[in-house]
């Protein structure tokens, strides 16, 4: 007897349906069932505003995990960075893959890099921890740009620099390269400039936490390294009470010595979005085995960066 079709929920842009198809092919090869991809539309794809103005944290997954808990589909595929940092008892993440290059990248007109751009070039981001990170860089090196928020899928963005409205955009390497466009950047923004959002590139396979053979099976696609290091950059996100809309950047990366992993650091940014203040530690410790562990790792650089005066920085902070 043929069993049914799995169905994999996931939002319906470009970018959402590359990534569950990836996510798809993948659970095909481990389980030998069909999957299917059921689309559904999020608040935040349909609402105009500015992430910052409607609150950034769940706008992309709440409909998603109704779709989950209702029983209309079996998992749901995000991208990490959406996911609140409070996760329901009722649903698991039962797998977070690989993660995607974490950095931002620029794609700006006539191939300039940042440090090319233009006196007074208007840089478009719809994230203001971008904001407070490209003009505190431009800042130090003495460069005048202007952030001008925007909204819109990848086309969206990218048109605006085709179009002469902005001179450049700021976007997810991981993005471009999920759908193909990564030689479109001008720019790679190295992570010492631009901390990503935490969890940015990596992803969250979700669901029911009743559901724990299909649980079991997803489990097989996680990537311990990535878990470990998303799971801390969270835990900062979260000690700092900030949403996803908030000014925060993170990243914990893997040191090694030849081929052994010894230790993980994790690097923390807030600041203001016009860039005249930041706060930027970083904390080195024993690569996590625990999630306990790496939670440990997030609230000690946030109780760091509290200490230097973080709250002041992210103005209104969510609760």
């Amino acid at each position: 007897m043929t069993q049914a079709a799995l169905r994999l929920g996931t939002r319906r842009s470009k970018l959402a349906m590359a990534q569950s198809g990836h996510v798809a092919d993948a659970v095909r090869q481990l389980t030998g069932r069909e999957v299917e991809l059921v689309e559904i539309t999020t608040y935040g794809d349909t609402s105009r505003e500015h992430l910052a103005q409607i609150g950034g944290t769940g706008v992309f997954v709440t409909a998603l995990r109704d779709a989950l808990l209702a029983g209309e589909v079996d998992f749901a595929v995000h991208s990490l960075k959406d996911l609140p940092t409070a996760q329901p008892d009722d649903l698991v993440v039962a797998a977070m893959p690989k993660r995607e290059d974490p950095r931002d990248v620029l794609i700006a007109r006539d191939g300039l890099t940042f440090a090319e751009l233009p006196d007074g070039a208007r840089v478009g981001t719809g994230s203001p921890r971008r904001m407070a990170q490209l003009n505190a860089y431009a800042r130090s090196h003495g460069l005048r740009i202007e952030t001008v928020p925007i909204r819109g899928n990848i086309d969206t963005r990218v048109g605006y620099v085709h179009k002469g409205e902005l001179d450049a955009v700021v976007l997810a390497a991981a993005g471009l390269r999920r759908i193909g466009r990564i030689d479109e950047v001008t720019d790679f923004l190295s992570v010492d400039t631009v901390l990503p959002a935490p969890g940015q590139g990596a992803l969250a396979i979700e669901c029911t936490a009743a559901n724990a053979e299909l649980a079991a099976v997803l489990a097989e696609l996680d990537d311990p390294y990535t878990r470990a290091a998303v799971t801390a950059e969270r835990s900062l996100l979260a000690a700092l009470e900030a949403g996803c809309s908030a000014p925060v950047g993170a990243l914990a990366d893997l040191l090694a010595d030849g081929q052994v992993v010894k230790e993980m650091r994790l690097r923390g940014v807030v600041g203001t979005t016009d860039g005249s203040a930041l706060v930027q530690l970083s904390t080195t410790g024993p690569v996590p085995t625990t999630h306990d562990q790496a939670m440990a790792l997030g609230r000690e650089l946030a109780d760091e960066m509290l200490a230097k005066g973080a709250a002041g920085l992210m103005g209104e902070r969510a609760h």
